[in-house]
């Protein structure tokens, strides 16, 4: 450690030390975005991490894997990093640091709804044994398992469904003309909206029950053709053509998405939480995405006429 760092790391002691609202974000991608920005108005101090160093994130940010990550005064962690075939990076390196931080209170891991595997459209709950079906959710099934087996944890567990959001969703590509809806029968997704994601988090702060496994997903799951369907509506574009599934050209990890049908129920945090989701559907998800994007910006720039 230089001796800029050193600096670093004695001002945020100084910053953290004794507060009681403190979140540390083990990867401020966009969920954990979404809840910072809930939580910064209500006088909540946020710290970040991120591969790669940054400058702009409007909140102290630490490089993860390579600075030593103080956790002096953090009172709530967020761990939105996700396993690979070698695990749970931050599980490996720092479970017994993070244990024992004197001032932890709530410790949030977001896995998914791949870990129910394929359960042929039907409906799952927190109570459904897990039976991950793809790499990915044997991964965080073992995540899971290795955070419930540290002592002491105050973990609360969120198995998200498929995420959308400001930046994220379907109009892109269907503005790119690329778009196809993919038909497979009988095949439905639940989804769920990225400030609904960070809604459920901030309840699941305020009332924490340690050891709770929560979904966090809308309220009804539709098959994929159906969004993309209603993004275009919204567009005023032209239906995407049809393509059957067993003909679509598409990565390995976009077909390991139709390999799992089920159908996810989100009670708990409805009725533990005291959550009432503001898009409880894709389709007033979709019509708040449609109104708060530039449109412009998927539109490719018109080349002048050739002189």
């Amino acid at each position: 450690m230089d001796s800029n760092q050193v600096l670093r790391h004695a001002v945020s002691l100084r910053i953290y030390a004794g507060m009681t609202k403190t979140l540390l974000c083990l990867g401020f991608g966009y969920t954990a975005q979404a809840l910072a920005k809930r939580l910064l108005p209500r006088g909540w101090r946020v710290i970040g991490t991120a591969r790669e160093p940054v400058t702009d994130a409007g909140i102290p940010m630490f490089q993860w894997p390579g600075e030593d990550i103080p956790l002096e005064g953090v009172s709530h962690i967020l761990h939105s990093i996700a396993p690979a075939d070698q695990g749970d990076p931050v599980l490996a390196a720092m479970a017994a640091r993070i244990a024992a931080a004197p001032d932890l209170r709530w410790f949030g891991y977001l896995s998914t709804t791949a870990v129910y595997g394929d359960q042929d459209g039907a409906w799952v709950d927190e109570e459904t044994p897990p039976a991950p079906a793809s790499l990915r959710g044997q991964w965080r099934v073992q995540a899971e398992q290795g955070w419930q087996a540290v002592p002491g944890l105050p973990l609360h567990i969120f198995r998200l469904a498929g995420i959308y959001g400001p930046g994220r969703g379907p109009f892109a590509k269907l503005m790119s003309g690329k778009a196809r809806r993919i038909i497979k029968p009988g095949q439905v997704f639940s989804r769920i909206h990225v400030d609904d994601i960070a809604q459920v988090l901030a309840a699941s702060i305020a009332q924490p029950n340690p050891g709770a496994i929560y979904n966090v997903c809308d309220d009804v799951p539709v098959p994929p053709q159906d969004v993309l369907s209603y993004a275009a509506e919204l567009l005023g574009l032209p239906m995407p053509p049809e393509v059957p599934f067993e003909e679509a050209a598409m990565t390995p990890m976009a077909r390991s998405f139709y390999s799992e049908n089920k159908r996810v129920k989100n009670t708990r945090i409805q009725e533990e939480l005291g959550v009432n989701l503001r898009y409880p559907d894709h389709r007033t998800g979709l019509k708040a995405v449609f109104e708060a994007e530039d449109m412009e910006k998927f539109v490719p720039p018109v080349e002048p006429p050739a002189l």
